[in-house]
């Protein structure tokens, strides 16, 4: 979007076919983009100046022959036994070869380990065509992490600075380029592999605050010590702290993933990042931490779990946003599926919700009071901001609150609530 309003022709291509058609119609999938918005630069150019007929979309491989500069931006999730699996990006790489036209502009912005681009891509583009081509001179090759927080508005693509590195210094002086003309700050490094450590460093330092302040819930429990009035305090310091909050586990595409890059990487030059290690043993553990706070509280009140109507609310990764990718609040309901819970639940921004062990539908709107009267127990396990947690306090006879969203001025009685 931010390519197509500059002035350039841009060619969305995905193999998904829906998401083609769509924005082919202009109509959004993308809860940050408007389809009014994207209307204005989908819609067939009048010929005016305007930026209409500027954004396209497409299946088809082809218009990688026509392009100045390919963007890469596929997924790298990890596989089942949580290694890295970058095949979409070696699967793209391959399809780039077989176009590659002189002087073209190549950046992975796929996050992975450091190396990637040079030990995966640059091989394969230096014989695209059958030929031996010179980075830097016959084709230009960088890496340019991807910083989008899905939900801001004041963070954009554009006002936040965009880290680059090539392969070369040529290259990363062409990637500055691209970047300069639609960004307000470029940050050049020296390599790609630095660049690819950036977005490693960046997500990994959030994974392993967030573990910490996981644990440190944990101790407060211990201690019988109220784990947000100490988080509180602490962040009135001026320097030398930064809040990070307890919550149910990690979830997206990004903190749960990158930290395992970097550790995978690691482990191939003989190195235990034991730091990383143990966050991600941590914050793996949270989901089922809070599914034992259910059983418990349930056993408070002369209730088992199994068979127990268990009403979570929010279900996507974080607040107002509509993706559930590595979302803990899937780990927390097959807990309680596995424990013989009847579980429902409620979430404005996912309908629906599937995962290996199960498939739900989210209660409609006008069910969501009785449901929240019906329940032996409630979940709150994102906290959107639509939510009218007064309500839920008045309405929920026993609640489990993972995000503090019902507040300490608002805890119900010791009895019946969870910090």
């Amino acid at each position: 979007m931010v390519f197509a309003e500059a002035g350039f022709r841009v060619v969305g291509i995905d193999l998904d076919e829906t998401k083609v058609e769509s924005l082919q119609r202009a109509e959004s999938y993308v809860q940050d983009i408007p389809s009014e918005v994207l209307a204005r630069l989908v819609s067939p150019d009048t010929g005016d100046g305007a930026v209409n007929g500027r954004l396209s979309a497409s299946a088809d491989f082809e218009s990688l022959g026509h392009a100045d500069a390919i963007i890469v931006c596929v997924p790298t999730p990890l596989s089942k036994t949580r290694e890295p699996d970058i095949s979409y990006i070696v699967s793209a790489t391959d399809e780039i070869a077989k176009r590659l036209r002189p002087g073209t502009l190549v950046v992975l912005e796929s996050t992975t380990y450091p190396g990637t681009t040079e030990e995966v891509i640059l091989p394969r583009l230096q014989v695209a065509g059958g030929q031996t081509l010179t980075v830097g001179e016959d084709f230009f090759l960088a890496f340019s992490p991807e910083r989008i927080d899905p939900g801001r508005t004041d963070w954009t693509v554009r006002n936040t600075p965009k880290v680059v590195g090539g392969v070369t210094a040529a290259c990363t002086q062409a990637a500055g380029a691209l970047y300069g003309s639609v960004v307000d700050q470029v940050v050049p490094v020296s390599t790609s592999r630095v660049a690819e450590m950036v977005k490693l460093l960046e997500n990994t330092f959030r994974a392993t605050n967030i573990a910490l302040v996981n644990e440190t819930a944990l101790m407060c429990e211990r201690l019988d010590i109220d784990v947000w009035e100490v988080i509180d305090a602490a962040k009135t310091k001026p320097f030398g702290f930064m809040p990070f909050y307890p919550g149910p586990g990690l979830g997206g595409h990004c903190i749960p993933v990158d930290p395992r890059y970097l550790a995978w990487k690691l482990k191939t030059l003989d190195y235990d990042a034991r730091f990383i290690r143990l966050a991600d043993e941590i914050n793996l553990a949270m989901p089922m931490y809070w599914v034992n706070r259910v059983q418990d509280k349930l056993n408070q009140n002369a209730k088992p779990l199994n068979g127990s109507a268990v009403l979570v609310l929010g279900v996507t990764y974080k607040r107002d946003v509509d993706d559930t990718r590595e979302s803990p609040a899937l780990d927390i309901i097959e807990g309680l599926l596995n424990r013989g819970a009847q579980v429902t639940y409620h979430d404005p921004y996912a309908r629906t919700l599937e995962a290996d062990a199960y498939r739900l539908s989210s209660i409609g709107d006008s069910r969501l009071d009785d449901a929240l009267r019906r329940a032996d127990c409630v979940v709150i396990v994102t906290d959107h901001s639509n939510y009218d947690w007064e309500k839920v306090r008045d309405l929920a006879s026993v609640v489990i609150d993972t995000r503090n969203a019902l507040g300490k001025e608002k805890t119900l009685a010791p009895s019946i609530t969870e910090p």
